[in-house]
């Protein structure tokens, strides 16, 4: 199912428009001034629940990216798409600033033995757990539009199959994964808050004496 599932995306449902939009939306490079303008939005004009749910967000990724992600890459170490067949990939041409290569043609070719040492293992993949972490998180803080990055999050999955970067199932389970673990950490968070908050800083918490549910001020 896995095979049949991967060739289907990766090679039947395909054409040049998506080749260059599922390229884009896995390449954080072009991506990156605008989350730097999205979090400073929020720090700045978003009060405490913004500031709340960036720090969340930033601690979440930094313990799944440098802790669960990593160990379990390395524990399971199962190979990529690219690195044991041939996958169509498509490869963006260098611009600088990055966001000009979306005005460029990509290159279009298949993986061969050069790509077996390219990147690291495939369980789990970083960008859909990056993702699912954010769209959790969104979700949770932001409960009337929050829910609309899991969208966000579900293309980036798909273009991580459709790139040839992630087995179809590394995706679906990465997703499973990433939700449980920022639901557990967000508990966490708010329960240390809860507990610390009054005493670390009175003035904030008699305002605020939640994380998930404060108004927005």
């Amino acid at each position: 199912m896995d095979q049949a599932v991967l060739h289907l995306i990766n090679e039947q449902w395909t054409n040049p428009v998506l080749d260059l939009f599922m390229a884009a939306i896995s390449d954080i490079e072009i991506w990156k001034p605008l989350l730097i303008v999205v979090v400073l939005y929020a720090l700045i004009f978003r009060g405490f629940k913004g500031r709340a749910f960036v720090i969340s967000v930033l601690i979440m990724l930094l313990i799944s990216d440098t802790l669960v992600v990593r160990t379990l890459k390395n524990t399971i170490g199962r190979q990529r798409p690219k690195q044991v067949q041939r996958v169509r990939m498509v490869q963006l041409e260098k611009a600088s600033p990055r966001f000009m290569t979306l005005f460029k043609e990509p290159t279009i070719r298949y993986s061969d033995e050069t790509d077996e040492t390219k990147s690291g293992p495939s369980f789990p993949s970083g960008h859909v757990t990056d993702n699912v972490v954010i769209a959790t998180c969104c979700a949770l803080f932001f409960r009337t539009w929050g829910w609309l990055y899991f969208i966000v999050a579900g293309i980036v999955g798909y273009s991580r199959i459709y790139l040839g970067a992630h087995w179809p199932s590394d995706v679906l389970a990465t997703a499973f994964m990433a939700a449980g673990e920022t639901l557990l950490m967000v508990a966490l968070i708010e329960f240390l808050w809860r507990s610390l908050g009054a005493r670390l800083a009175p003035g904030t918490f008699a305002r605020h004496p939640r994380l998930i549910g404060t108004p927005a001020t």
